[in-house]
């Protein structure tokens, strides 16, 4: 990618969903390959992502694959396998988190860092780049500034090996930093690193104090609102990011075309107002539908820590998808009730999802089943799925949310979009030949010519009309007319379907060249001899958990290098998550905010908190200095039994300094 490109990175659980978002205007899709991506459930077969691949590469737009799972020794071998697979179908990139992979025989393949790598600082983002990977995706919790300084880091941006920095910036948050997250493994032996969570972060939580008192009770506090960057996409741009990542390859078709077309026409806005930088693939989408982030599930939303710390970060109350005020409850009835509009031109739709709060502020689901208007405006008449009597504390007054839009849901069901590649046409002749050349606008032609002899129009003056008329139906090709120009020594009479045979054979000769010409972008050298690692002793937090990676560590300077959490080695209480969410802060416990409170300045101190969900106890720390929290615990021995049952072959031996080379 050059360096005032601008990539637009979206999501895709399959292929299908691959390729209509680059219809809506993706310019690179992320996608899982048949095993070792960090969504397990979001796999693909080599034949399908070959399939999105040849798409894509229509547009310029190019495929990355998720091989971002920490992976055994035994697992190595598959792994290269199955990079030279995805090589030979013509995947433009993996994204990687296991360095033991960088140790072999891997094919000529660009090599992109996973946010499982928690990028945060400028050496470890510098050493990334020095160890030849060719774009970064930095952690979700940074600051511009903090940005700003890691693209510094990495030197100037049209540098031979310069690594492009890419972001999330849409769509689900995990709380901890990414890759330094183990409580689903160690309650569940379900390991996030090898893609696998069990989401205990959406959970509810009692939380008490180091007194034992309860600050909070079934509360979702490690529960985040969902990423939206879209007011920031200017200052990302000027901190050096040029890939907007989008978050969702376990989202349907819906969320992937809605959320990339409104990032699609928010990245169009920009690049009409800076000419100096530009997309990174082909053609122009258009769209039948307004796109609206609201529509789609999400928790409310948060531009996180972009801008600086802020209170109203995390969706507490619920993990589920509040959606929008619609409107208040007028009247209960026995099987019925009646919904005012907040305004009277809303509509309701047979199948609408509704909610509300009761009275403990659980949020509640009411599915509509049959939708009529009544005589008075905004007045509606609802007969929901389920029983009247199931609906805890629904009465009058209550303000009620809709979280699903039938009529939208329908609309983007149908095709959504269209994306097309602008071609200038021209047609001349030589007397004996005509010759159609189509210049697409980024400068690739295609030709066709059609052998005489040809009759003289009998209506002159409307010749060149249909001639133009002709040429101009690009149908359901990829391309659509800019501009048409006629240089021919006779108004010719061109019967329709030779026209059209030319028409057919220009286009197929440009769609041919636009192949020939798309080449993969070549993998980054590594620097020579190996640059030292930024630290030179590893914990489990490093994910060490094979030979390979073990020995990259070591080749790189590290001289003390722990096995992987899921080595079961550390079986004591550690940090099972560190995240820059802070739950004192969020219940204004922090003693950073009583600081110059007269009458609470000393008395507010970070003492431990505990988590309690049924038998589940965690213990929150708080390192306040680099302002982070630790989520504290220790393995199930139910876990270390199932895993001693079925022994896996992999590195766990600890290394001692005189190991290390």
């Amino acid at each position: 990618m050059l360096p005032h490109h601008l990539e637009l990175l979206a999501p895709a659980r399959d292929a299908d969903i691959g390729i209509e978002a680059i219809i809506h205007g993706a310019d690179a899709i992320y996608i899982g390959g048949p095993s070792f991506g960090a969504r397990a459930a979001a796999d693909n077969t080599v034949q399908d992502i070959a399939r999105l691949v040849k798409y894509a590469h229509r547009f310029d737009s190019r495929i990355f694959v998720t091989l971002n799972t920490i992976l055994r020794d035994d697992e190595l071998e598959p792994a290269r396998k199955l990079a030279w697979q995805l090589y030979d179908a013509g995947v433009d990139a993996l994204i990687i988190q296991d360095m033991g992979l960088l140790e072999i025989d891997l094919p000529p393949i660009q090599l992109h860092a996973s946010t499982q790598t928690d990028i945060r600082t400028p050496e470890k983002a510098r050493f990334m780049q020095d160890c030849g990977l060719s774009q970064i995706v930095l952690a979700r919790e940074l600051t511009l500034a903090q940005i700003a300084a890691i693209d510094a880091a990495l030197g100037p941006r049209d540098a031979a090996g310069r690594a492009a920095l890419e972001f999330f910036i849409h769509g689900a948050l995990c709380v901890a930093y990414s890759g330094l997250c183990y409580i689903s493994h160690a309650h569940t032996g379900r390991s996030a690193n090898r893609g696998d969570c069990s989401q205990a972060c959406r959970l509810p939580y009692e939380v008490k104090d180091a007194q034992g008192r309860i600050v909070a009770h079934d509360k979702h506090v490690l529960s985040m609102k969902d990423n939206n960057q879209s007011d920031n996409l200017n200052a990302l741009i000027d901190a050096g990011i040029r890939s907007f990542k989008i978050e969702g390859r376990y989202k349907d078709m819906a969320y992937v075309k809605n959320i990339t077309a409104h990032y699609r026409l928010l990245l169009d806005q920009i690049l009409e107002e800076r000419p100096e930088l530009a997309r990174s693939s082909s053609g122009h989408s258009t769209f039948s539908f307004t796109p609206d982030p609201n529509q789609n599930f999400n928790r409310e939303f948060t531009d996180y820590f972009v801008q600086g710390r802020k209170e109203d970060i995390g969706a507490f109350d619920t993990p589920k998808n509040p959606g929008q005020p619609i409107g208040w409850i007028s009247k209960v009835g026995a099987d019925h009730l009646e919904l005012t509009t907040d305004h009277p031109d809303t509509h309701l739709n047979n199948g609408d999802g509704l909610c509300y709060y009761d009275l403990q502020k659980t949020l509640i689901g009411l599915q509509i089943n049959r939708a009529e208007a009544t005589a008075q405006a905004g007045v509606w008449k609802l007969w929901p799925k389920d029983p009247m009597a199931s609906f805890k504390d629904l009465r009058a007054e209550v303000q009620v949310n809709r979280n699903r839009d039938m009529q939208w849901t329908r609309t983007l069901d149908k095709k959504s979009a269209e994306r097309l590649i602008g071609v200038y046409i021209g047609l001349n002749d030589d007397g004996q030949k005509l010759r159609l050349e189509l210049t697409d606008e980024d400068g690739h032609s295609g030709s066709a010519t059609l052998d005489g002899p040809f009759q003289i129009a009998n209506d002159t003056t409307q010749a060149a009309t249909k001639l133009r008329d002709g040429l101009q139906r690009l149908g359901e090709t990829i391309f659509k007319p800019i501009a048409v120009q006629l240089q021919l020594t006779r108004p010719w009479f061109v019967p329709a379907s030779q026209l059209n045979a030319l028409r057919r054979a220009a286009v197929e000769a440009l769609e041919a060249a636009r192949s020939n010409a798309w080449h993969r972008l070549p993998r980054a050298t590594p620097v020579s001899p190996p640059v030292p690692y930024p630290e030179n002793s590893l914990s489990y937090l490093a994910n060490v958990f094979n030979q390979h990676a073990r020995d990259f560590y070591a080749k790189h300077g590290v001289k003390v290098i722990d096995a992987a959490y899921e080595s079961h080695e550390e079986q004591s209480e550690v940090s099972l998550m560190i995240t820059k969410h802070c739950v004192r802060f969020s219940l204004n416990l922090c003693p950073k905010q009583a600081k110059g409170v007269t009458g609470v300045q000393g008395t507010v101190r970070a003492e431990p908190l505990q988590l309690i969900n049924g038998k589940e106890k965690l213990t929150l720390r708080f390192d306040c200095k680099p302002c982070e929290m630790h989520v504290m615990g220790k393995i199930k021995p139910s876990v270390l039994q199932a895993a001693s049952a079925s022994p896996l072959r992999f590195y766990k031996t600890r290394p001692d300094a005189k190991g290390a080379h």
